[in-house]
C-alpha cells in the first residue's frame, strides 16, 4: 500500500488522475482554487493529463455565481445560504487492484469541508464516488441538498436510457435524446424505492449506443431509499449529471463536528458499447458489492403457488417431498405461517407476531427444519419485519413503534403500515426477529426479506419535530439492523424482496445474496423484466422460478427463461405429468451442471426482445472454454425473417462443439448444427442459424458450447 499527500496553498497542484485499466477522470486546480473536472473518459498517456486545465467545477455550491442545479447547498447558522469550496489538499491511497482519492474543499469564510472521495477497481474499470461533508460552526446548519456526485460531459448529443415500470411489469427500458433543460429520475416512496423508476441509467454521448458500439456510461446509486438522478443541459450543450439522496422532505439539520456522508454512486465507462459496461459492474458486483458474489446459490422450491397462506404442517412435509423429487436443494416456507391472536390467514392480519401459528405449525419450525433434513434438503421462511397489520398484538402494544400521521387517518398498502426503524428500540426488535429465531432454530438455511408497500402518510414518533430526517434515518436504520445481522450470521442466504423488485439497489446487495424481480413470473414477462435487470446485475442475484403463470407457455420454456438467472421452482410438483417431472428433475440437473457459467460468466446479450420477436443472450466463462446460449421466441408472426446469430466472447483460434441441452423427455434437437464443431471465429464472424424452421411462438431452446 502505497499513499502521498499533495497541497495547494502555497504551490500549483498536478492534476488529481483518478484511473482504472481503460477509464480516467482527471481534475484540475483553478487559478482561484476552484477544483474543475477537466476530463472524463477513455485512458489517456498519463503525459497528456498533466497538460489538462480548465473544464467545470466539479461540486457546484450553490449561492454563489452558480447559476445551474448545485450539487450542494448549506444554509449557515447566520442565515447565509452561500458556500464556495477550495481545493485544500487530496490524498491517494494504492492498494492493489483499489486505489482511493481523497480531495479535501474548504469554505475560505466559514468553517465547512466538504471530502470527495473516488475509489477506482482497476480491473472491473469501475469507479465509485461518495461525498462528505462537515462544519465546526456554533450551532446547526441545514442541508437542502447534498449530491454523491457531479459529473461533467461535453458532446453533441446526449441518449439516456433509464428503467422504469410497476408491479408486475418492472425495469421497462426507455431511450430518449436529452434537451435544453432539467431531466429527473426520482423515487419519493421511502421503502419499496424502485417500485416506478429503477436507480440505475446509462448516458450515450453523440448517438445512441448499442450492445457493441458507442461511448457511454453506466451509473447506479448504492442507497435503498429516496433517490434522485438529474440531466441539466445548459445553453452551451454541456451536461451536468447530478446523482444521490432525493433531498425531497429531507432537508439535515447538520450538528457542529458531524459527518453527513452521502451514499455511493458507482458508474463505469465504455467506448464500446453498453455490453462492455454491463461485464464491468457485473464483475464489480461479485468481487465487491453482493454477499459472497463469486460463491455459490441454492435453487429452492417455494410454496406460496402451491398453498399461499393456507396451509398445515402436513401439508407442508408433503411438500417436502416434491422438492425432493425436483432435486432442488431447499424447500422456502412463504407467507401464512405466523400469529395466534391474529392468525395469518389472509394479508390483513398477524404481521409484527413473529411467533408460529398453533393451530398451523403445533410443532412449531424446528419440527420442519428437522423434517426437511431426514428429506435431505434445507429450510428457509419468508419474513416481513419491517411491517405490521393494524390487526395484530405489535400495534396494539406499541402504537408509538409505527409511522403514520398523529392526527390523519391511517393510510395503508396491501393492509398494512411500517414500522420506525428510525428509532432505535425497533431496530432492536427486528434485529431480534431474525437473530432469536437463527439461534432458536440454527438449521434455518435461508431467508426471503420482504417489503410490501411505499411510505405514505409517515410521521415518526421518534423522531419528534425533525421528520425532515425521516427519509435518511430509516435506511441508515435498516443498514444498522442488516449490519448487526451480519455480524452474528454473515454468510446466510437472504433474498431481497419487496412486492417484486421494489428494492434493487447496491446499498442492499451487500447484506443480500440475490433479489426478487418481479411478482410476475409468467415465461414471456420475465424474458422482458430479466432481460432490463441483467444491464446492471450478475445472473447469481437475479431470482427467476418457474411458476404455473403462462400457462399458455410449455414447462420446457418457463424453465429455459428460469435458467438464464437463479433458478428456483414455485409450482405444485405433484400436479406434473411423469415426463415433466423427468424434465423437471434433469433440468435441475442440468442448472447445477451449467451455473457456474451463467453465474460467474460474462454475460452477452445477442439479439433484444425490444428489436425483435425473440431475444439471444450467452455466458462465456473466464477462459473461455464453455459458454451457454439461451434462444426464446416470443410472440411470433409469419412476417417474421429470422437472420444469422454471430455470438461473441469466444476465443478465434478456438474449436467449439454445439450441444442442445434442456430438451424434453422424448424429443431431439432440431438444430441442424448439433454436435457439430466450429471454430470460434467462425461462431462469431458467420453465426449460427437458430431458426432452421418456422419458429414457434413461446419456445426456446437452450446451448452448451464447449471447446472441443
Amino acid at each position: 500500500m502505497s499513499f502521498f499527500f499533495v497541497h495547494s496553498v502555497a504551490q500549483s497542484v498536478s492534476p488529481v488522475v483518478i484511473e482504472t485499466n481503460n477509464i480516467a477522470i482527471v481534475l484540475t486546480v483553478a487559478g482561484n482554487q476552484r477544483l474543475h473536472q477537466s476530463y472524463i473518459g477513455k485512458k489517456l498517456p498519463f503525459s497528456d493529463y498533466m497538460a489538462m486545465k480548465g473544464g467545470r467545477e466539479v461540486y457546484l455550491t450553490a449561492g454563489m455565481e452558480n447559476q445551474f442545479e448545485p450539487a450542494v447547498r448549506m444554509i449557515h447558522t447566520d442565515g447565509n445560504p452561500s458556500l464556495e469550496l477550495r481545493y485544500l489538499s487530496h490524498k491517494q491511497t494504492d492498494s492493489g487492484n483499489l486505489k482511493k482519492t481523497e480531495v479535501l474543499l474548504k469554505d475560505p469564510v466559514y468553517p465547512v469541508e466538504v471530502r470527495l472521495y473516488y475509489v477506482s477497481y482497476f480491473k472491473e474499470d469501475v469507479i465509485k464516488c461518495w461525498t462528505e461533508i462537515v462544519h465546526r460552526e456554533k450551532k446547526n446548519v441545514l442541508l437542502t441538498q447534498y449530491a454523491s456526485s457531479m459529473i461533467h460531459f461535453n458532446s453533441d448529443e446526449y441518449w439516456l436510457t433509464q428503467f422504469h415500470g410497476d408491479w408486475a411489469r418492472e425495469v421497462n427500458i426507455v431511450e430518449e435524446k436529452l434537451t435544453n433543460g432539467i431531466k429527473s429520475i426520482e423515487s419519493k416512496l421511502g421503502t419499496r424505492t424502485n417500485f416506478y423508476q429503477t436507480q440505475m441509467f446509462f448516458l450515450s454521448m453523440n448517438k445512441p449506443s448499442t450492445e457493441t458500439e458507442g461511448e457511454v456510461l453506466a451509473g447506479t446509486l448504492a442507497w435503498t431509499g429516496n433517490f434522485k438522478f438529474t440531466f441539466e443541459v445548459d445553453q452551451r450543450n454541456g451536461l451536468r449529471v447530478l446523482s444521490g439522496i432525493n433531498p425531497y422532505a429531507s432537508e439535515y439539520n447538520l450538528q457542529p463536528g458531524e459527518k453527513f456522508t452521502t451514499p455511493e454512486f458507482i458508474f463505469t465507462y465504455s467506448a464500446n458499447g453498453k455490453g462492455l459496461a454491463s461485464r464491468n459492474i457485473h464483475r464489480w458486483a461479485r468481487n465487491y458489492a453482493v454477499l459472497d458474489g463469486n460463491k455459490p446459490r441454492l435453487t429452492l422450491l417455494n410454496n406460496w403457488e402451491a398453498t399461499h397462506t393456507s396451509f398445515t404442517e402436513t401439508k407442508l412435509v408433503e411438500l417436502f417431498d416434491e422438492a425432493k423429487k425436483l432435486g432442488v436443494d431447499l424447500f422456502l416456507l412463504d407467507d401464512g405461517w405466523f400469529g395466534n391472536k391474529y392468525p395469518r390467514n389472509d394479508d390483513k392480519n398477524g404481521l409484527g407476531d413473529w411467533q408460529e401459528d398453533k393451530l398451523k405449525l403445533p410443532s412449531g419450525i424446528g419440527y420442519l427444519v428437522k423434517e426437511a433434513e431426514k428429506k435431505e434438503i434445507k429450510f428457509g421462511i419468508w419474513l416481513e419485519p419491517e411491517m405490521v397489520n393494524p390487526k395484530s398484538e405489535l400495534y396494539e402494544q406499541h402504537p408509538d413503534w409505527i409511522l403514520k400521521l398523529p392526527n390523519r387517518e391511517e393510510n395503508y398498502g396491501r393492509n398494512q403500515l411500517i414500522i420506525d426503524l428510525v428509532n432505535p428500540e425497533v431496530q432492536d426488535f427486528v434485529f431480534n426477529i431474525v437473530n432469536d429465531m437463527l439461534t432458536k432454530y440454527p438449521g434455518i438455511a435461508f431467508i426471503k426479506w420482504d417489503c410490501n408497500r411505499s411510505m405514505t402518510n409517515a410521521y415518526s414518533p421518534y423522531l419528534k419535530e425533525k421528520q425532515t430526517h425521516l427519509f435518511l434515518d430509516y435506511t441508515k436504520g435498516l443498514y444498522k439492523v442488516m449490519e448487526r445481522i451480519r455480524k452474528k450470521h454473515p454468510h446466510l442466504p437472504i433474498m431481497l424482496c419487496a412486492g417484486g423488485g421494489g428494492r434493487t439497489d447496491y446499498g442492499a446487495m451487500k447484506y443480500f445474496t440475490e433479489f426478487w424481480p418481479s411478482d410476475n413470473t409468467d415465461g414471456l414477462e420475465r424474458i422482458f423484466i430479466q432481460w432490463g435487470y441483467s444491464y446492471f446485475f450478475p445472473a447469481n442475484t437475479i431470482s427467476a422460478h418457474v411458476t404455473s403463470m403462462g400457462k399458455q407457455q410449455s414447462l420446457k420454456f418457463r424453465t429455459d427463461v428460469a435458467m438464464m438467472g437463479k433458478m428456483g421452482y414455485d409450482i405444485r410438483v405433484n400436479n406434473f405429468t411423469k415426463q415433466e417431472l423427468e424434465f423437471s428433475n434433469e433440468a435441475v440437473k442440468t442448472y447445477k451442471a451449467i451455473s457456474d457459467v451463467i453465474w460467474f460468466g460474462d454475460l452477452y446479450r445477442l439479439i433484444s426482445p425490444y428489436e425483435e420477436s425473440r431475444a439471444v443472450l450467452m455466458y462465456v466463462n473466464e477462459n473461455k472454454s464453455k459458454a451457454i446460449l439461451f434462444n426464446y421466441f416470443t410472440t411470433t408472426r409469419r412476417k417474421d425473417i429470422f437472420s444469422r446469430v454471430l455470438l461473441q466472447g469466444l476465443d478465434h483460434q478456438k474449436n467449439y462443439r454445439l450441444k442442445e441441452i434442456n430438451l424434453f423427455p422424448g424429443t431431439k434437437s432440431t438444430q441442424p448444427d448439433n454436435e457439430k464443431v466450429f471454430s470460434g471465429e467462425y461462431l462469431m464472424k458467420v453465426g449460427l442459424n437458430l431458426a432452421p424452421g418456422r419458429a414457434n411462438a413461446l419456445s426456446s431452446t437452450v446451448f452448451e458450447i464447449t471447446a472441443d
